[in-house]
């Protein structure tokens, strides 16, 4: 190997572990400093400033987050859009490229639109 691909791979190593041992750091620091008083009013969920009435855990429907998960996927596969169009305003390839991913996407909201995800109330 050239002398230049083991000085950048000594580069890459290297910052991989500062990386790792920053982060193992921001870890430590708290853990070591932070004070642990534990008790039964601190175990308890903290709703608001209300006490929780028994029973603690309810079960939520997974509808909400199948929902949430969706318009995230659509919100940000809409927000690459905008890039896309700038920089392959004059591109054909990426044109029709990208009128087969706008036809998934059309697809995947059309199948989820008919098993009734979309719809709120049953």
């Amino acid at each position: 190997m050239p002398e230049g691909y083991v000085i950048t791979w000594i580069a890459v190593g290297l910052g991989l572990v500062i990386g790792i041992g920053f982060l193992l750091l921001i870890f430590a620091i708290p853990y070591l400093l932070a004070p642990r008083r534990p008790s039964k009013e601190k175990a308890i969920t903290y709703e608001c400033g209300m006490d929780p009435s028994p029973p603690v855990w309810s079960q939520l429907n997974a509808r909400y987050y199948i929902f949430a998960i969706l318009f995230l996927i659509f919100d940000i596969e809409a927000v690459f859009l905008f890039p896309w169009a700038v920089v392959f305003l004059g591109s054909k390839i990426a044109f029709y490229a990208m009128l087969i991913f706008l036809a998934v996407l059309f697809f995947a909201v059309v199948y989820a639109w008919r098993k009734g995800v979309l719809q709120w109330h049953r």
